[in-house]
């Protein structure tokens, strides 16, 4: 050649082309796995926003303790075939649905509760109307209206506190009797008439003072001069129009139910309490032979004694 050079030679360099290698199906699983849950997820909540509310609580409730709610019954819990039933006899219904005997069970229930419902109620409008009763009673007799200040009257869970205390200079007995003095007498007559017609049972209680029974013979104490001061009262009573067997207990006291607990001399804890009781606290009071709560332990025993208001 003219410029001295020898020739290269072209070479072409060819690449050839193959397809890609297989991947498998492992995609195809996964994805038809992930489409399942979205539908049974969508599914899920389409269920919870279309089933009732009382079926969801039986449901919840069957999930917490399914052994009770298959015995029981309840709200939603249906009745199966199964070899423990359910409480429902109707699957289509949409408030839930209450085993048979927990029904009857729950009717009985609610008629108790409405019946002393009822009863608290009348007592209520018993014991108001008595309240008003003896108020006018005092505010129109000029002598007992000169003693208004020793008649207290108060309402409580128990019922109606009629409260005729002691004074310094107008004692009710005699120093350490049992003797009502002649204005106690005219108290407790005209009481007694007013008392008269009322359908409740009555407890009538003496109390003393702290002071000890300092002449008595042979244990004469404030236990039996109480005691003794309650039956003079409940004489007056049944004298004035109380019928005697309105009366459901006569006790004396002595000074276990201070008025005045800080001051145990003071002579307003002298007194007499009577209650007009409502139906709940009579049966509280009935004697054993009748319907008594069960005493679980000693403090028991004085839930059977009404409080007095202080």
């Amino acid at each position: 050649m003219a410029d001295g050079k020898k020739l290269q030679p072209i070479i072409i360099k060819r690449v050839k082309k193959g397809g890609h290698a297989a991947h498998g199906g492992a995609w195809k699983i996964a994805y038809a796995d992930f489409v399942t849950a979205m539908m049974a997820f969508f599914l899920l909540m389409w269920l919870l926003g279309s089933t009732a509310k009382g079926e969801l609580e039986g449901i919840a409730s069957y999930f917490s303790n399914p052994v009770k709610v298959s015995l029981m019954g309840g709200d939603g819990t249906g009745n199966s075939d199964s070899i423990l039933p359910g409480g429902g006899r109707d699957l289509s219904r949409s408030a839930g649905q209450v085993d048979a005997g927990d029904a009857e069970r729950a009717a009985k229930l609610m008629g108790a509760q409405m019946a002393r419902a009822e009863q608290a109620r009348r007592d209520a409008a018993r014991i108001d109307a008595l309240q008003l009763k003896i108020q006018q009673l005092i505010a129109n007799n000029p002598q007992l209206t000169e003693f208004g200040s020793q008649i207290r009257l108060d309402k409580t869970q128990d019922g109606l506190y009629i409260q005729i205390v002691d004074a310094q200079n107008r004692p009710m007995f005699d120093t350490g009797s049992a003797l009502v003095k002649p204005y106690m007498r005219d108290i407790l007559q005209a009481i007694g008439a007013a008392l008269g017609d009322v359908e409740n049972r009555i407890a009538l209680a003496g109390h003393t003072d702290a002071m000890p029974y300092g002449n008595g013979q042979r244990g004469y104490s404030n236990w039996e001069l109480s005691a003794d001061r309650a039956n003079a009262s409940r004489r007056e009573l049944v004298a004035g129009g109380l019928p005697d067997d309105k009366l459901l207990r006569v006790e004396g006291l002595a000074s276990s139910r201070l008025l005045h607990p800080e001051q145990p001399n003071d002579p307003t804890n002298r007194r007499i309490s009577i209650v007009v009781l409502t139906q709940e606290a009579e049966q509280r009071l009935l004697p054993s032979g009748a319907a008594m709560p069960a005493l679980q332990n000693a403090d028991d025993l004085s839930k059977l004694i009404p409080e007095a208001p202080r």
